[in-house]
């Protein structure tokens, strides 16, 4: 089998989308509504957002495929964090957010996740001037924390993030490039 770690094109929108349309509920808690999930997803992860976001030169999307196949993607964002309670809690500027980080579930503990890591956070100490990278995650979703954690990332605030109906709590992690 062969894994390739690229740069996301225009060709790769739609099956972005399908992709997101099946890992982003695996990272929402129990309490968010089905139809707050299918809107966030109709509305931010369509394949007209995914265009978008890889027109956008302060986001860098990145896929992982087996075979040709995608089965993973992260997108780092570049530039100094809007929101107040972030930049509040991190350390390391300049940084790097790490906005989305998602594995298919077929591949989940068998390696994808850990080399999409090791790729994205290559990529956001390469030539992107940051020092740091942080990334936002359900304050519910231990096993993303876990895996954060276990590269480097460490908690160091909260945010909240709005889905539909639900505010959510968010742990806002962090750690240093390089």
């Amino acid at each position: 089998m062969t894994v390739v770690i690229d740069h996301a094109t225009a060709n790769d929108a739609g099956p972005l989308a399908i992709l997101a349309a099946i890992t982003f509920p695996l990272a929402c808690p129990p309490t968010s509504h089905p139809d707050d999930i299918a809107h966030f997803i109709a509305t931010e992860l369509s394949e007209e957002r995914f265009m978008q976001h890889i027109a956008d030169p302060d986001k860098i999307l990145l896929c992982l495929r087996e075979d040709g196949h995608l089965l993973a993607w992260s997108m780092l964002v570049k530039g100094l964090p809007k929101d107040e309670q972030v930049r509040s809690s991190l350390s390391i500027f300049p940084t790097i957010e790490l906005s989305k980080f998602y594995v298919h579930p077929s591949h989940h503990g068998q390696g994808s996740s850990s080399r999409l890591m090791e790729a994205s956070l290559e990529i956001a100490a390469q030539g992107n001037g940051a020092e740091g990278i942080w990334l936002g995650t359900n304050d519910r979703n231990a096993r993303a924390v876990r895996f954060y954690e276990k590269h480097g990332f460490t908690r160091v605030g909260a945010k909240t993030f709005q889905l539909g109906r639900n505010v959510e709590t968010d742990f806002v992690l962090e750690r240093a490039l390089g």
